[in-house]
């Protein structure tokens, strides 16, 4: 199991990754797979090496989770992309994900959703001093009812939900890089 916890976000970024295989940006793009529980190859010892590199990172997105939704929700075929911030600074990535959602009319039903604290994986970086990291996931709170379980299988993976939220994290992506916002 863990299809949608992370094997979706695990998909989205090789994705973004293979489609940006031959462009020529202006600045780094990294992509950072890890594991936020199993020490050394976690998000927390990312974020702590970048910070002590002094890395200038301008945009953290965090893709967990996407596509996954309640019962309702999937019984209503609604296609859902939430984007977490916790800092002001990652609610500019939060409305940018849903400008881009709608200039390039992908479909989301697209949300934000500011948290009181840091979550795990973005908080990584909001806690080494990153303010601007954001995470997208199809729900929050996280309403998959497969979440944990032996059921988080790929058959039940809403697969153009995932398809449209990683475009929508791939143009957005691209906007920040462009320095467009």
């Amino acid at each position: 199991p863990g299809a949608y916890d992370n094997g979706a976000g695990t998909v989205a970024t090789l994705e973004i990754a293979r489609v940006l295989k031959d462009y020529s940006p202006a600045h780094s793009i990294w992509f950072l797979f890890c594991n936020e529980e199993h020490r050394p190859w976690t998000s927390v010892t990312a974020a702590q090496n970048a910070r002590a590199r002094g890395d200038n990172l301008i945009a953290i997105f965090n893709l967990d989770s996407m596509g996954g939704k309640s019962q309702a929700d999937i019984d209503a075929g609604k296609k859902t992309n939430v984007t977490l911030y916790t800092k002001s600074e990652g609610e500019r990535f939060a409305d940018l994900m849903a400008e881009v959602n709608t200039a390039y009319e992908i479909g989301l039903i697209q949300q934000k959703y500011q948290r009181k604290s840091p979550g795990d994986d973005d908080g990584s970086y909001i806690n080494a001093g990153y303010p601007m990291a954001i995470a997208n996931l199809g729900s929050y709170p996280y309403a998959d009812p497969n979440y944990h379980t032996e059921q988080d299988v790929p058959e039940f993976v809403d697969v153009p939900n995932l398809w449209m939220a990683t475009q929508t994290s791939l143009a957005a992506g691209l906007r920040v890089e462009r320095g467009e916002i």
